[in-house]
């Protein structure tokens, strides 16, 4: 799965997805929790950077507060699921990044590990995302990240993983092209691992009332 994740803003959020007004004031974050309000890239008449809530509230919701709010969709059945299955024809979207957190079982503890891109600062979760109005007419809109099985890196971890989309596959996945089964397992296949690294961290982003700052990334035996 992915519960936590980070955008570090070292590269031009704007230059690196040809975002054509970005203008949203984004800043680094280094916890990255659910309900939080983050930066979406999606497409209409020209590529835009969206500030969404992360958790899906579906259009049709009439109960927000009764209903689920699903911060992952898994990549194998977004074809078949009611919420998600409208969304992948008509509503995909990037989500930015620069990494994940994921904890690995040890006893009756929890480590927790960052996993990031070696050769890349900033990526792109693959993502889907809705709009609900409230009873006033007001827009709130909200995005979930697609999961796909782990690679031999995320697997000792967790079963899942985030489907992080290849430079190459972006504009595609952002588009309004149908996808067929072919492309679609292509697409949101599990990243290959030797692209990527992974090492435990502080326990500190346990808590989302942490110090928001780098040393969450720090491996633990420099801190």
């Amino acid at each position: 799965m992915c519960g936590r994740y980070t955008l570090i803003c070292i590269d031009d959020l704007g230059l690196r997805f040809r975002v054509y007004d970005p203008t949203l004031g984004f800043r680094s974050r280094f916890n990255v929790a659910p309900s939080d309000l983050m930066p979406v890239i999606v497409k209409h008449e020209r590529t835009e950077a969206v500030t969404m809530q992360w958790g899906l509230i579906s259009h049709f919701v009439k109960d927000v507060k009764g209903s689920q709010h699903p911060i992952n969709a898994r990549a194998e059945t977004l074809a078949t699921r009611p919420m998600f299955k409208p969304l992948l024809e008509k509503n995909r979207c990037l989500v930015p990044a620069s990494g994940f957190y994921e904890w690995r079982k040890d006893g009756r503890r929890a480590v927790p590990f960052y996993i990031h891109l070696k050769e890349s600062s900033l990526f792109a979760f693959a993502g889907l995302y809705d709009v609900w109005y409230d009873a006033a007419g007001t827009l709130r809109p909200t995005y979930t990240i697609i999961t796909t099985k782990a690679n031999e890196l995320v697997a000792p971890l967790h079963d899942r993983m985030p489907v992080i989309l290849k430079r190459e596959d972006e504009d595609r996945w952002l588009s309004n092209d149908h996808l067929g089964t072919d492309a679609l397992e292509n697409i949101l296949a599990p990243y290959p691992h030797g692209e990527m690294m992974a090492y435990p961290v502080s326990n500190s982003v346990n808590s989302t009332c942490a110090e928001d700052d780098e040393r969450l990334i720090l491996p633990v035996a420099t801190l």
